[in-house]
């Protein structure tokens, strides 16, 4: 039986810039895969977003995010890669998160190498910690890992800190330490996002952040290019907010939803998101 880390592993090593949907629960990720995507991003941004109503600065604890990892693998059967924010500490603190967050349902892991507490790779004001400590982080992920095939991946954002010559070091280094995948964040032009997918020799992540620092790129030239997958990690959330300012507005102006009834899930649209059907069946079938 193939596990969803080999068949995450199969969809970034095809470089064909898979869309990779953000999903910070469970009922976003059901969409996800009821939509057809291959895999799905489990968001610390957004998860922080929708369960804190905090800003992404570093407030997201590892067993915050273990619990909804836990809950949105029992719900979809697509890969997840998850965010692990700096690995939540010290290698020896990585180490514990990867073996958290395999044993939760991840198929892979991103680990950024952001000082903490880490902020929003589009927030100004980031620091980097020194490249030597985010080796021995992602040895210590390589490590801990049971499944060979649950994906290591590390990000830098060392562009908005020291430009895209030391971000693309910083890679390489990575690269060497064990990463089966790399994510150079937030590149601020098309010529460093090129760069990035043609001198690194493995699978690179393109995100992108709506309203954020990297423009946007046509799926077919991420393809062109040979990125792993363009990660779309808060669309899902943005979408939702603004659809949910629109509706409740408009109920708190007049009373009635009569007027945005256009902007309103269906309720078989709900159930289906719920997969309700599945339930139906699994209580006709134990009567």
């Amino acid at each position: 039986m193939t596990t969803q880390a080999a068949r995450l592993k199969t969809i970034l090593a095809r470089r064909e810039a898979v869309i990779m949907p953000g999903a910070p629960n469970a009922l976003f990720a059901n969409v996800i895969q009821e939509l057809g995507y291959e895999c799905a991003y489990v968001t610390g941004a957004g998860v922080t977003n929708m369960y804190l109503g905090s800003p992404d600065v570093g407030l997201i604890t590892m067993s915050e995010m273990a619990q909804h990892i836990a809950v949105i693998a029992e719900t979809v059967d697509i890969p997840l890669l998850v965010d692990g924010d700096t690995g939540f500490g010290n290698p020896v603190n990585t180490y514990r998160t990867v073996r958290t967050y395999e044993r939760a349902g991840a198929a892979g892991i991103q680990i950024e190498d952001q000082d903490f507490p880490k902020k929003c790779g589009h927030f100004n004001g980031k620091a980097v910690i020194p490249t030597d400590e985010m080796v021995q982080k992602i040895k210590a992920a390589v490590d801990s890992r049971r499944d060979g095939d649950f994906q290591i991946i590390a990000r830098t954002d060392a562009i908005a800190v020291n430009g895209i010559e030391d971000a693309l070091e910083r890679a390489h280094r990575f690269i060497e330490a064990g990463a089966d995948v790399t994510f150079v964040e937030a590149p601020i032009n098309l010529e460093d996002i090129a760069r990035v997918a043609r001198e690194l020799p493995v699978p690179q992540i393109f995100n992108y952040v709506f309203g954020g620092k990297t423009p946007p790129v046509e799926h077919a030239d991420l393809k062109e290019m040979g990125y792993g997958a363009g990660l779309f990690a808060n669309a899902a959330l943005q979408a939702a907010l603004k659809s949910v300012h629109h509706v409740l507005g408009e109920l708190h102006r007049t009373g009635s939803l009569e007027g945005v009834k256009d902007a309103l899930a269906s309720f078989e649209m709900r159930q289906s998101a719920v997969r309700k059907d599945d339930f139906d069946a699994m209580e006709k079938r134990y009567t």
